[in-house]
């Protein structure tokens, strides 16, 4: 049995099909993908998660997706670089360049140094100078915290290397995925009782199942508060989980026509001013939607004045206005903003390992009473953080079930209302 169907439960409910084991899926959403989820905005598909197909050569939802002929697309190298609401002129290009090459250059040296379970902040190299500043912004964004709060052994796999996108979607490719698979949707579960030889797992409905394992991969953040699990996570099992921080990245959706960037699928890096996008991704497959991509800081604030969406909405705005000039605004909208970190089945974007934490990967991946594995991103040495990687995980905890239990069949037992 698996419990959820985002990118690990698909990858795992697949893998064990493929094995000759039957398996059933329970799903608390009401539709599959977790936190890559594709909608269709003005007739374009647009994510609301997940969008980046990270580090190609090792990603195997890149080397599926080219086996299935799904529509893939690298991702641009070259960024536009703005200063001070300016186009930044060659000499800037590079300076950003380099201020980035040395940072990871210098973090990834630091990450293969023995004991070098530290924050990864304390390996930025001095004389960075003003774009220093951007550097730990970016990394920010993307390690879902800032860098003082993430493992420098975490580093290396945040590299962005041979990245690509999917013409309609990340969370539509994980759907297709899905197709054929065993899922009962909107099945939230509540209970797993792992105390004898088969496992029982109770659903917010009362419907009851067994089977001879399962593999849990709801969110770790989701994990600390359940399902409750009878008898009890170990401590040492329970400390792993709740080790772990929550990262957040959300997007806000823009539809801008008249945006000053062209070339689709392209970053922008944008330097100078008060306050400045952590990340804005523009021209989405050559249309005029754009992500404006909020980090842990800019989601804080927000929330810290209770405004919700539409305070998302005044700040992009506010911060876009200040750059660019409040005119230049005039056909902006923005139809969508992502809330992950609200999302009852998410809780956050993705789990981050703050330093010292490093080997509770391994250490959750080891099955309990060889009935109970856990998959997800958060396990992933490194693709933590990624779809890719929790497909990956979904695929070796089922590689390791199917080794334990080949050819056993998760029943439903018992099913009541209310």
């Amino acid at each position: 049995m698996v419990i959820g169907a985002g990118a690990a439960g698909i990858g795992a409910a697949r893998t064990l099909l493929a094995r000759g084991v039957r398996v059933a899926v329970l799903e608390a959403r009401d539709r599959v993908g977790g936190r890559a989820h594709t909608v269709a905005l003005r007739g374009h598909a647009l994510d609301l998660g997940a969008h980046w197909l990270h580090a190609g050569p090792i990603n195997p939802l890149v080397a599926l997706g080219r086996a299935r002929g799904e529509r893939l697309r690298r991702a641009p190298q070259d960024s536009h670089v703005w200063v001070d609401r300016r186009p930044g002129g060659p000499d800037a290009v590079r300076a950003n360049a380099r201020a980035f090459e040395r940072a990871d250059r210098a973090m990834t040296r630091g990450a293969a140094q023995p004991g070098s379970d530290r924050p990864a902040s304390s390996a930025l190299p001095p004389g960075l100078g003003p774009w220093g500043r951007r550097v730990v912004q970016v990394h920010g964004l993307v390690s879902g915290r800032p860098l003082s709060e993430v493992s420098l052994q975490d580093f290396p796999s945040l590299e962005y290397s041979e990245n690509f996108f999917l013409a309609d979607g990340y969370g539509s490719y994980l759907a297709r995925l899905a197709d054929g698979l065993p899922v009962a949707l909107s099945t939230p579960v509540t209970r797993i009782d792992w105390s004898g030889e088969r496992v029982r797992v109770t659903a917010e409905s009362g419907a009851e199942y067994r089977a001879r394992a399962v593999i849990v991969t709801v969110p770790l953040m989701v994990l600390r508060d359940g399902p409750t699990f009878s008898p009890p996570l170990p401590n040492a099992v329970q400390a792993a989980i709740s080790g772990f921080s929550t990262g957040i990245y959300e997007h806000a959706v823009l539809h801008w026509p008249s945006s000053p960037f062209r070339g689709r699928d392209r970053l922008a890096a944008i330097h100078g001013g008060r306050r400045a996008p952590a990340g804005l991704l523009t021209r989405i497959d050559g249309t005029p939607f754009h992500y404006y991509e909020l980090d842990l800081h800019e989601a804080a604030a927000i929330d810290a004045a209770g405004s919700g969406p539409d305070g998302v909405r005044r700040h992009v705005r506010a911060v876009l206005g200040a750059f660019f000039g409040r005119a230049r605004l005039r056909d902006l909208t923005i139809p969508a903003v992502s809330a992950w970190r609200h999302d009852r089945w998410s809780l956050g974007s993705w789990a981050v390992v703050p330093p010292g934490h490093a080997p509770a990967r391994q250490f959750l991946r080891e099955p309990l009473a060889g009935t109970v594995w856990f998959a997800g991103e958060a396990l992933s040495r490194e693709q933590w953080g990624t779809v890719g990687g929790a497909y990956e995980e979904g695929t070796r905890a089922a590689g390791s079930v199917a080794e334990a239990v080949a050819g056993t069949l998760p029943e439903r037992a018992r099913a009541s209302t209310g």
